[in-house]
């Protein structure tokens, strides 16, 4: 009799967590299968189908050698991409405890919006699940031990809903026909090698400076102010991504090789840095 209780409270010990875990993962999948949902029944519809170099035209120097050296005539239009990403993050807020850390990513162009899922491995056989979204208007950012426990959940608020419309601006090198005129960004000069990228969704805009290499490419991105959460308080700190390895995708030329920073008083302390190990995009039809 002893033997058969010591059984079952063994064989308890391990299910109970093995059903746990399998609950936080159903759990946190249904969540992000509805705001999937959303993200996708926002998509609208790309005008022009193609992108034409006429569009070029009085555009600043270092944007004009950036689409020449990155896109082809009659390059078709992207309207959505799915993205594999692999990398490290630094929980830490700078004290170099970087963890490793995969993600998934779906964006779409118009409505502008993504959804980033991502898997953190902070222990053997333990993981933050991690939520970054923009999505119809609204920034969404939270995470959770094993999809179940939260750790971090950012309330909703203008200033998240600004920093994850900045996060797209941020990233559309990996989706360059986002950048043209014709789908919303407005350039301004700044000099031969920079310029500023504004972004409007609605009545909310973004502005980033763009910074070019010696290959005409999208050497980086930053921004004087970005929204962050700090102490229960969203914060503007200065923020950059810089981007590198940039390889033919689509006959498109985009980077794979990515780090991004907050620009602190103590110095320059990047959170993520990894490369996009998967793309694959949609064109408008």
């Amino acid at each position: 009799m002893w033997l058969n209780l010591v059984f079952l409270l063994l064989l308890a010990l391990i299910i109970m967590p093995t059903a746990v875990l399998l609950f936080g993962v159903t759990r946190w999948q249904a969540g992000t299968t509805r705001l999937q949902s959303r993200l996708e029944a926002g998509r609208g519809r790309i005008i022009p189908n193609t992108y034409d170099s006429s569009e070029l035209e009085g555009l600043p120097a270092p944007v004009q050698r950036y689409f020449l050296e990155s896109l082809k005539d009659g390059q078709p239009i992207i309207s959505a991409a799915e993205l594999g990403l692999a990398g490290e993050i630094d929980l830490g807020r700078g004290q170099g405890k970087w963890y490793p850390a995969t993600a998934t990513q779906s964006v779409v162009m118009q409505r502008p919006g993504f959804h980033w899922d991502a898997r953190v491995r902070i222990a053997p056989a333990t993981k933050v699940f991690v939520l970054d979204a923009y999505i119809a208007g609204t920034g969404v950012l939270k995470a959770a031990l094993f999809g179940l426990f939260p750790v971090v959940k950012v309330p909703s608020s203008p200033e998240l809903t600004h920093a994850e419309l900045m996060r797209f601006l941020a990233e559309a090198p990996l989706y360059p026909t986002k950048l043209l005129p014709s789908q919303g960004v407005v350039w301004e000069p700044i000099d031969d090698r920079s310029a500023r990228a504004t972004l409007a969704d609605g009545d909310l805009s973004v502005s980033l400076v763009f910074d070019f290499d010696e290959a005409g490419l999208i050497g980086g991105v930053r921004a004087s102010g970005r929204y962050r959460a700090l102490d229960g308080k969203m914060v503007q700190t200065p923020w950059e991504a810089s981007f590198s390895e940039y390889k033919d995708r689509s006959e498109m030329r985009i980077p794979v090789q990515a780090e991004v920073a907050w620009i602190l008083p103590e110095g320059r302390t990047p959170y993520w840095r990894g490369r996009v190990t998967e793309v694959m995009y949609k064109f408008s039809a």
